[in-house]
């Protein structure tokens, strides 16, 4: 095999597991030393350049930077990534210093977000600084989008929603709320210079089975539904209620259900309980909330007596699997009756482009959705730009996030008369963490230590009022102990191969034995089968040295790594030495020459 190319800003990006699987690429292991090191205004900043909203994510963000983490490997319990986000978010001080301040120069070009939601607000806190004339429209009182209408306050509290979303409409943002946008060919004719649409995935689907229209008054659709409870429309519920549906939206519904005067909530899902969509947390919440979730029931029609919803009944399955894909199988068992007085339906959330004309340039395609470019997230019409779960479908807030800042580059780069299909390179950093012989800038030390649990406030309380959050979140003293549980996995182990002699020491030493001294060969594939403990994860690379003195080379499996430093302590020559990386997305500001 070549050596292995350290200078790519992509080889030690994939090594920060974390950092790499967040969509926006927050650096995750920089601001969770600053939160141990108690600065925690300089870490709401490193979340706030690159995720925008990290009070909010703290609390709702769907982690997929968790799964990915390295102590998950090591102790099956993951660091409490977003928690910690909320910890640096609840005891900041004053930032809007550190944040960029209006009025700023303008640059003479005038940009339309469609849509007040993540992405469009992403975009907006990128470009405003560059001097775009900014106009925001949104149907909603006021910005945030679905974090407004579908994520319940005792999830997100709405003073922490208004904080965070007024960092970015305070920058200059010209606001239209309580403002519908008719038509994008009209829009377009006002003489914008780019167009970016973020209008989210605003049309729950419906369910067609029998006897849903005479059960209309009581069939609810759940996103919906959400929205008329957080504009304070609907207040009430039956007493008991179905919510179907096996996802986040699903888990929303029925909790808030529970705060509305639901006394017998029950969750009823097609699929088996492990492959709900649901995060596992949010199916631990409502269990913990005495809602019981059915799995493997599919629905066959509504009950309806004298013009009344009685219930619903259901078919029972089990799920057969053929060539990896799963198929729902009849048990063959009678149709079981659950009783309702309200049903909530939960089971998808699909894109609505009324608004846009189709003769304005914009291709759709066969599913109706625009066709977007996955890189720039232009459209086929030149000046318009999509983001969020209106370019792709639904997905999270984090995505969101993801997709406005890529496309905040790609309307400046438009903007300004570049190629959109040029793509900035990402800041990055290298270097020593070396303090001393046998000592580093950060806690090296590796400890066994279980997750930290997030408490929550008594069901007694919340259950009876729908604006108190449930997570307390972590005490001071907590989120410095599950911040301590960080690998510090940006902390890379820096290989050269002028300055080692082959003693073997980092290869004794090391823990996890993921260093190898061995023939060079001529595939990946053999040398995984030959170091010292099998390299069997292929989806994180090997570092491969170039040729030593004896023709063997350093081979480590950076799956298991620690980041320990022992390999660098116990060599007497400096081959190996502990380097921070930090990785950071080029955003709009950086986005042209």
């Amino acid at each position: 095999m070549k050596p292995t190319d350290i200078k790519n800003p992509e080889y030690f990006h994939k090594v920060v597991d974390c950092q790499y699987a967040c969509p926006a690429h927050t650096p995750v292991p920089e601001y969770i030393r600053l939160i141990a090191q108690q600065k925690y205004s300089e870490a709401y900043m490193v979340n706030w350049e690159s995720n925008v909203f990290p009070g909010i994510l703290g609390r709702t963000c769907d982690r997929p930077c968790e799964p990915a983490c390295r102590r998950g490997r090591v102790e099956e319990e993951p660091v409490a990534i977003c928690r910690l986000k909320r910890v640096a978010a609840d005891n900041k001080d004053d930032v809007k210093r550190f944040m960029p301040k209006g009025p700023f120069e303008p640059n003479g070009k005038k940009v339309a977000l469609v849509g007040a939601g993540p992405a469009a607000l992403t975009v907006a806190r990128d470009l405003a600084p560059l001097g775009y004339e900014l106009h925001i429209f949104d149907e909603q009182k006021g910005g945030g989008g679905f974090m407004r209408s579908q994520i319940p306050s005792f999830r997100l509290p709405e003073s922490v929603l208004e904080e965070e979303v007024n960092y970015i409409l305070d920058l200059g943002v010209v606001k239209h709320f309580n403002h519908y946008v008719k038509s994008l060919e009209a829009l377009l004719a006002e003489g914008y210079d780019a167009i970016f649409v973020g209008s989210g995935a605003p049309r729950g689907r419906d369910l067609d089975i029998p006897g849903r229209k005479e059960a209309d008054a009581h069939v609810h659709i759940g996103i919906n539904w959400l929205a008329n409870v957080a504009f304070e429309h609907t207040s009430k519920i039956g007493r008991r209620v179905i919510v179907l549906g096996g996802g986040n939206t699903a888990m929303d519904c029925c909790r808030t259900a529970r705060r509305l005067g639901g006394e017998e909530v029950k969750v009823i899902v097609r699929s088996p309980f492990a492959e709900m969509k649901a995060s596992p947390w949010e199916k631990e919440d409502a269990i913990h909330e005495d809602i019981p979730i059915i799995d493997n029931h599919v629905p066959k029609s509504f009950v309806v007596e004298n013009g009344v919803l009685k219930g619903m009944m259901f078919e029972k399955v089990h799920a057969v699997y053929e060539n990896g894909k799963r198929k729902l199988v009849p048990t063959g068992e009678a149709e079981v009756f659950y009783p309702a007085d309200d049903v909530l339906v939960a089971i998808g959330q699909e894109n609505s482009f009324p608004w846009i004309e189709r003769g304005i340039g914009i291709d759709f395609d066969k599913w109706d959705m625009p066709v977007v470019n996955e890189v720039t997230f232009a459209s086929t019409n030149p000046k318009v730009f999509f983001g969020g779960d209106a370019a792709f479908g639904p997905k999270n807030v984090i995505t969101a996030v993801a997709h406005g800042h890529q496309a905040a580059v790609s309307i400046h780069r438009y903007c300004m008369g570049e190629d959109i299909n040029q793509r900035p390179a990402p800041h990055v950093n290298l270097y020593s963490q070396k303090m001393g012989i046998h000592e580093w800038s950060y806690d090296s030390e590796v400890v066994v230590d279980k997750r930290y649990a997030v408490p929550h406030a008594d069901k007694t309380l919340t259950l009876t009022n729908r604006k108190k959050e449930v997570e307390l979140g972590f005490d001071l003293p907590t989120g410095f102990k599950e911040a301590e549980r960080c690998l510090n996995c940006d902390v890379q182990t820096v290989f050269t191969e002028s300055k080692c002699i082959e003693c073997d020491a980092c290869m004794d030493i090391c823990p996890t034995s993921c260093i190898t001294f061995m023939p060079n060969m001529e595939t990946e594939a053999e040398i995984r089968q030959h170091t010292k403990v099998l390299a069997s994860n292929t989806t994180q690379d090997l570092y491969v040295s170039a040729p030593l003195a004896t023709t063997r080379v350093m081979v480590k499996d950076e799956d298991v790594c620690l980041h320990c430093g022992l390999c660098a302590e116990r060599c007497p020559t400096s081959a190996w030495d502990m380097q921070k990386f930090l990785y950071k997305v080029t955003k709009a500001e950086g986005a042209c020459c």
